[in-house]
């Protein structure tokens, strides 16, 4: 077709200054397989398929990438949405480029619209391609670029969410390699799908200012150079735009006004020495003024995305201020291209530094995984890249002078644990600048900053300070603490949890079906245990919160069970509504509720429900509120009482604690049988420290008649006590 002949050729006009022959033919190789195995396949656009791996192809050449990329890019959708095999792809092309493949492949498109674990396992399968060969995600993020370049052809559901993830996850991420282009682009265009106007109106501004803009930079960017080239003669000057998503950010998150944002318009100064850097810094400070607070040295404090370069904003005689960038080429290439730069500098120039500059700029990403290892909550990443990622940064001094780069807003705390996890672990407090500061100080760029440690055994964390700290990392670190040292400690915390949770929302069970619903949460979460899930809430690898939803259904079913058999035992019984007298209610249907089993005798109220009549509670039923006039559902609350004529039996609940024994069991059957009780259920569980806790539901006629049971079981040997229960175990 004509227009794959038209991509094709771009392609290899892309190809020829930028690799060998022999190279070439293997990238061309690479595109005919391609080619024939995508066959008649289209986009949603309607072009054919083929070129969208070419256009990934040509922004990895754009990047310097080598062959083995290129031809994966070429690959990289054949065995996902082809019949071609993994091995096929290996045997033709080789194990690396196989890797390359798979390793993209393996991700497949992560679920936009699926559950949040779910998009967090496919991230982290993606950092641990990465950690094994960081050319993985470079293709990645080309093929993601490519497809937000081409979103507007997807239906705008799907627009609006790949274009959530595009801003959330993959621009944070070519932001931390350092690929400014890529971070900037993947923003600008997500911004487009997120918020339409917001961008126009940005558009706008830039496009009214567009003959001032042009005539300012250029007679800027001609004072400097005629100025600079009398120090450095050789200096390349630039001028740029700040990017659409940049200005967005600060209007409309920061709520600055178009004409409040400093470096909507920058040169960039270029020179071949780190002295050159500083010596144009001080002729530039010389011809213009410049803005307090407004000056960065990245060249002495790098970003942890390895960027380095001089910051100024200045005032020039027009009134509008612009900044300054100076930096080496070294510099630019690694501001442009980041780690791929690197990863160029290591294939081709053999620079003996090159492992050391990769390993330190992925660094990151083995860190994270070792942190996600310890909670086991693929989550803990997701939240990483989303949060501390895309954050501004601060730098902080430790009294040794290193420094330690962290999102704005952390706190001494964060400042501890991005030291070291055994620093934070043993903190007790900290100073600032010399002075002592609370543990939720927050730090400022240029602060030395000590951390006060204990040598004390067992010290630890506050679980206080999970909600102290904003970087995920410290959080992280304190979770893992927790895990390891206090697993009794988080049982019981987590249980506290859980039931305090339960409470909050009005979910009332019984013993038995609150270990039911117990069951069904740990079977869900793969854990093994009861106390694990407990153990889990406790140190927090498990937010209650997120599992509340699912809760809640499972709660409602197992609540549902349980009234539907309630019904049909009560249509069965011979009690009927004449066993209870309704104020101004006749020939309603009577429920009483097995929360608190009343029976004749007992005090009792009456509930008006949707559907189910009226049901019967004892007036000190947990779920009875102590003023039923003063709630919003007052109007349902109405006066009940018993029908003295009619005589029958009723469910009555009790609870008995016993001494573990063979014959325990046999003595109670025997009482109950003695006074002709009949029993409609019993339920038995052993205690941690040996004891035998018994439910037991009879048949009673009256609160005296349950009384006279529960004397008759109490003087059992054996027995410890006997109390009125109105659930099971």
């Amino acid at each position: 077709m004509e227009i794959v002949e038209k991509y094709y050729s771009e392609l290899i006009s892309a190809v020829r200054p930028a690799f060998s022959e022999e190279e070439a033919a293997i990238i061309n190789k690479a595109y005919e397989f391609a080619l024939n195995s995508h066959g008649e396949q289209l986009r949603k656009s309607g072009e054919p398929y083929i070129i969208h791996p070419i256009s990934v192809a040509k922004i990895l050449i754009g990047f310097g990438m080598d062959c083995q990329s290129v031809v994966a890019a070429l690959l990289h959708d054949v065995v996902e949405d082809t019949p071609v095999t993994s091995e096929e792809v290996r045997r033709l092309f080789g194990a690396d480029v196989q890797l390359l493949v798979d390793g993209v492949t393996k991700l497949g498109k992560v679920p936009l619209q699926g559950k949040e674990e779910q998009q967090a396992e496919n991230l982290r399968k993606l950092l641990l391609a990465m950690s094994e060969d960081i050319r993985v995600i470079i293709i990645k993020l080309a093929d993601r670029l490519h497809n937000m370049r081409t979103l507007k052809y997807v239906p705008e559901q799907k627009r609006r969410d790949t274009a959530k993830e595009t801003i959330e996850i993959y621009a944070p991420i070519a932001h931390r390699l350092g690929i400014r282009p890529v971070k900037e682009e993947l923003e600008d265009l997500a911004i487009s799908y997120l918020d339409p106007i917001a961008y126009s109106e940005i558009e706008e501004a830039l496009a009214d200012q567009e003959p001032l803009r042009k005539e300012f930079l250029d007679n800027i960017k001609e004072k400097i150079a005629v100025r600079i080239k009398t120090v450095v003669s050789d200096a390349v000057v630039q001028g740029r735009i700040k990017s659409v998503h940049g200005i967005y950010r600060k209007m409309y998150m920061q709520g600055k006004s178009f004409e409040e944002i400093y470096d909507i318009y920058a040169v960039r100064i270029i020179v071949d020495t780190v002295g050159d850097c500083y010596n144009c810094l001080g002729v530039i400070h010389d011809m213009y003024k410049p803005i307090q607070g407004r000056f960065k040295d990245y060249i002495s404090t790098p970003k942890p995305n390895m960027y380095q370069s001089l910051h100024t904003t200045l005032i020039g005689k027009e009134g509008i201020p612009f900044e300054v960038q100076i930096r080496t080429e070294e510099m630019h290439k690694t501001a442009e291209y980041g780690i791929a730069a690197h990863w160029k500098y290591k294939l081709g120039y053999k620079d003996k530094d090159a492992d050391k500059k990769l390993e330190k700029g992925i660094g990151w990403v083995k860190h994270l995984l070792e942190a996600q290892s310890e909670t086991g909550d693929a989550t803990d990443i997701l939240n990483t890249i989303k949060h501390d990622f895309v954050s501004d940064e601060v730098y902080v001094f430790t009294p040794k002078g290193d420094v330690i780069c962290l999102p704005v807003g952390a706190t001494v705390i964060d400042f501890a644990y991005a030291i070291h996890s055994a620093v934070g672990n043993k903190m007790t407090g900290a100073k600032v600048d010399k002075r002592i500061v609370q543990l939720n100080y927050v730090v400022k760029t240029g602060e030395i900053v000590e951390v006060l440690t204990s040598s004390q055994p067992g010290k630890g964390p506050s679980r206080d300070w999970l909600n102290i700290v904003t970087t995920n990392e410290a959080r992280t670190k304190i979770r893992t603490w927790f895990k390891r040292e206090r697993r009794d400690e988080n049982i019981i915390e987590g249980k506290a949890l859980y039931e305090a949770q339960l409470r909050r929302n009005n979910m009332h069970l019984t013993d038995e079906q609150n270990e039911q619903l117990l069951l069904i949460i740990i079977e869900k979460q793969k854990l093994a245990t009861t106390d694990d899930f407990y153990a889990a809430l406790g140190y927090g690898g498990i937010v209650l919160s997120k599992l509340m939803p699912m809760i809640k259904d499972e709660y409602n079913k197992i609540v549902k069970t349980m009234n539907d058999a309630a019904v049909k035992y009560k249509q069965a019984k011979t009690v009927s509504s004449e066993g209870v007298v309704v104020d101004g209610i006749s020939n309603c249907l009577i429920k009483l509720s097995r929360c608190c089993n009343p029976i004749p005798g007992d005090d009792i109220i009456g509930f008006i429900t949707r559907g189910h009549g009226v049901s019967v509670h004892k007036r000190d039923c947990p779920n009875v509120p102590e003023d039923t006039y003063n709630t919003a559902e007052a109007h349902r609350w109405i006066r009940v009482y018993w029908n003295s004529t009619v005589k029958a039996d009723f469910s009555a609940s009790m609870l008995l604690t016993c001494l573990s024994g063979k014959t325990i069991m046999n003595d109670i059957f025997m009482a109950l049988n003695a006074i002709h009780v009949t029993v409609q259920s019993i339920n038995t569980r052993g205690t941690k420290d040996g004891r035998l806790l018994v439910n037991l539901t009879i048949a009673a006629n009256s609160v005296e008649h349950l009384k006279s049971v529960m004397l008759r079981l109490g003087k059992l040997s054996g027995v410890l006590s006997v109390d009125r229960s109105g659930s099971d175990i």
